[in-house]
């Protein structure tokens, strides 16, 4: 089987080196070919895999030993537990779903073939970062897949907010990531030793030096799981092609954060002070974005701030101990926000690139396939009973109201308001989009995408419904086995979590945000604008998502360039150019020029010099 692991992560490389190196060789076709190919090939190799880890198989071993510094190996190396099987299936399979989309979103793009060389690479480090059983390699993978997505945010370069927007993702995750790297050389300094398995089990012994270490790490995964207060980058990254949002935003980058302290649970779950940091964190992730999302009129934006949410709710369940309901809420979730995104994307394709909800209106007529496929996908989102998001959300809200964690009851509180925003954001969309009198262009009408568009649409809005009937084995079986903490058994079977599910506040709230959004932006759309001048002031902090981004273009933006001003005026023109260089050069003349006095060619004054000289010496040795 070790061969069979090497081929999941380094299939996509080489379709990557391909399409990226081949040019003309293999032109448009054969770049998109290789790509899906590798990808396809490595989504059956994770499902064989998969299937075999079901049959109780496991590996974790070194495959490459890249350098040794005294005791100290740093190696490459898989772990394939039914942690990693899982999210190796997850990653391929919404990898491939995308790049079978791409071959019609970016048909026109003169950057095709690049395109399908970064997705294939980010493919690549995605599966790296999860396969792996050191913190190297998890190093590795973590900081490749935040580099190719800046280079897929700012694909369109020549676009300035793109290139801006993917710089902000670049400089807002090397923020998380410092945090990230000195957790992990906290680790290496207690630990002498970057091994998985050698550290969990050394770890109770250094349960004093546990929080720090975890909230360390925790603060890389608030970077690359765009986390409060480092959630500014996300929004932001739509300016990718819409492709790139799936496949960031639904289940590679974003969750790697999620999977880290997953994968990290053995050190959480010593220390109860860095598990309440991290369940605060997702609680107030979870409600304040769906707020921002509920006064946003692209839609892509829109999905995205949906993404922060869902993030914060899986977020919020790890800092309870439901790591099991944080990964099964990051599988299904990976489904329905795939749809999502990959549904807007066609929406903006029938419109010509039109993103703003306020110009669509009476799309389900025009674009049947799409529409079923985006509510499926909504439905999902805001959490009703029978498809599933309505499994994982409500097992992770569970945890939440059950969990001893400190700060429990405030997130329990904060998960079942989003509830209610969910719902109201998410239908929001679709009845502005979708239902209603058309507003876009009726020059030039609107129709179904061709069937490279929505055939992965229907593909990912399978499971979007299929994957939630599988809550019992993924969150309250033994399916996790060693990989994570032992789940809650208070379950009582499918049809049980059904039912409690129908009668819970949760089911309600979510029912309510649906009839709140028909009220506003179908029955009564003059609406809306009255409940944004009855909230004032509050709107529009909100609509601004809280003024963060002008805060920290004012804090580190302008403060850099404050600082950079000081160094430049006090440092170089002042203390090197004023005083070192210059400076020093102004001494030099200034003696140069008393000399010169002396220096005239004339005898008799060279004669009076040498007197004056010797009278002075005359008086300085009668004076000893």
């Amino acid at each position: 089987m070790k061969e069979l692991y090497l081929i999941v992560p380094f299939a996509p490389l080489v379709g990557a080196i391909v399409a990226g190196l081949g040019g003309r060789a293999v032109g448009r076709t054969g770049a998109h070919s290789v790509t899906i190919f590798s990808v396809l090939l490595s989504f059956l190799a994770s499902c064989w895999i998969f299937v075999d880890v079901l049959n109780g198989a496991s590996f974790n071993g070194t495959v490459y030993t890249w350098m040794t510094s005294g005791a100290t190996r740093f190696e490459i190396g898989f772990l394939i537990d039914p942690l990693s099987a899982l999210m190796m299936v997850v990653v391929t399979f919404v990898s491939l779903m995308v790049h079978v989309y791409t071959i019609g979103y970016m048909a026109q793009d003169p950057g095709y073939q690049r395109f399908f060389s970064y997705i294939s690479l980010f493919t690549f480090s995605m599966l790296m970062l999860v396969m792996a059983n050191n913190f190297v390699q998890l190093f590795f993978g973590w900081e490749a897949v935040g580099l190719v997505s800046y280079l897929l945010i700012g694909f369109w370069y020549t676009r300035e907010s793109a290139v801006r927007a993917s710089l902000k993702a670049f400089l807002v995750n090397r923020v998380g990531d410092f945090g990230f790297l000195l957790g992990i050389a906290l680790i290496l300094a207690n630990f002498g030793t970057l091994d998985y398995r050698e550290v969990f089990d050394k770890g109770p012994s250094f349960a004093s030096e546990m929080t720090l270490i975890c909230i360390l790490l925790f603060v890389g995964a608030m970077g690359k799981s765009a986390q409060f207060p480092l959630h500014v980058w996300l929004p932001d990254s739509m300016e990718g092609p819409t492709p790139i949002s799936a496949l960031i935003h639904a289940a590679t980058m974003v969750t790697a954060g999620i999977f880290m302290v997953a994968r990290m649970s053995p050190l959480y779950e010593l220390s109860e002070t860095a598990r309440s940091v991290v369940l605060l964190t997702g609680a107030v992730t979870a409600l304040a974005m769906a707020l921002v999302a509920l006064t946003q009129y692209d839609i892509k934006r829109v999905v995205a701030y949906s993404t922060l949410s869902q993030l914060g709710y899986m977020t919020a369940a790890l800092g309870a101990s439901a790591y099991s309901a944080a990964i099964f809420h990051l599988m299904t979730h990976a489904f329905f926000k795939a749809v999502l995104f990959l549904a807007a994307g066609s929406v903006i394709i029938a419109l010509h690139h039109e993103q703003d909800m306020r110009r669509m209106g009476g799309l389900r007529k025009h674009m049947p396939l799409t529409y079923w496929t985006m509510l499926v996908g909504a439905i999902s989102s805001a959490g009703i009973p029978g498809f599933a998001g309505f499994f994982s959300k409500d097992a992770m809200i569970e945890a939440l109201h059950d969990s001893p964690t400190p700060g429990a009851a405030f997130g329990y509180f904060c998960l079942v308001a989003t509830v209610f925003v969910t719902a109201a954001y998410t239908f929001r969309l679709v009845f502005m989009a979708f239902h209603g009198r058309e507003r876009f262009d009726a020059a030039h009408p609107p129709h179904e995408s061709p069937a490279v568009v929505t055939l992965p649409l229907v593909l990912l809005a399978i499971p979007s419904v299929a994957a939630g009937w599988l809550v019992g084995v993924f969150v309250y079986g033994n399916y996790f086995g060693q990989s994570l903490p032992p789940p809650d058994p208070n379950y009582f079977g499918i049809w049980s979590f059904l039912a409690h599910g129908l009668t819970a506040a949760p089911f309600w709230l979510a029912l309510a945000g649906i009839a709140t959004a028909w009220l506003l932006y179908l029955k009564r759309p003059e609406l809306p604008k009255r409940v944004a001048a009855a909230f004032g002031p509050l709107y529009v902090l909100v609509e601004r998502k809280y003024g963060f981004d002008e805060l920290y273009a004012w804090l580190f933006a302008g403060g850099a360039r404050w600082l950079g001003k000081g160094l430049w005026r006090g440092g170089d023109q002042t203390l090197i150019d004023g005083l070192m260089v210059n400076g020093s050069a102004r001494v030099v003349g200034w003696f140069s020029g008393v000399a010169r006095l002396f220096q005239t060619g004339y005898v008799y004054q060279y004669a009076f010099t040498m007197l004056i000289g010797v009278v002075l010496l005359a008086f300085w040795f009668l004076r000893k």
